[in-house]
């Protein structure tokens, strides 16, 4: 069912965890599975130095997070950006078609941080 590439990131992920002052935190959530990812990036000069993240989700999603972690740690922003589902589930040497879904989740969650990052929401300012 799991590519040995798979198995490998579910058992061994990496970049797990939480970045002391991050730039960046972004979570995402599949509420059709449940999946959930909370991704915190350091960011110097445009260049991602460190990712972590907490997921929340089957083996699959847990997988694609990591393997999605792999790809743009040391990368610009802009190489960043262009991580698709596509390019982690290829990484992984593919999913089964009823996990693609968790591929999204990665993926997604790397480009809401990078967004937020790039274009963060103004501030709301309070009426006195």
């Amino acid at each position: 069912m799991y590519t040995d590439k798979v198995m490998e990131h579910f058992s061994n992920p990496r970049n797990v965890g939480q970045i002391e002052n991050p730039n960046v935190v972004v979570k995402v959530g599949d509420p059709g599975c449940g999946d959930a990812v909370l991704i915190f990036l350091k960011i110097d000069n445009n260049i991602i130095t460190d990712i972590k993240y907490k997921v929340y989700g089957c083996g699959a999603a847990i997988a694609t997070t990591s393997m999605a972690s792999t790809m743009v740690m040391g990368k610009s922003l802009d190489e960043a950006l262009e991580v698709t589902d596509e390019k982690v589930a290829g990484a992984l040497g593919g999913l089964p078609e009823n996990k693609q879904h968790c591929s999204n989740l990665a993926a997604t969650a790397i480009r809401a941080a990078v967004t937020r990052y790039l274009h963060p929401p103004e501030e709301e300012v309070s009426a006195s």
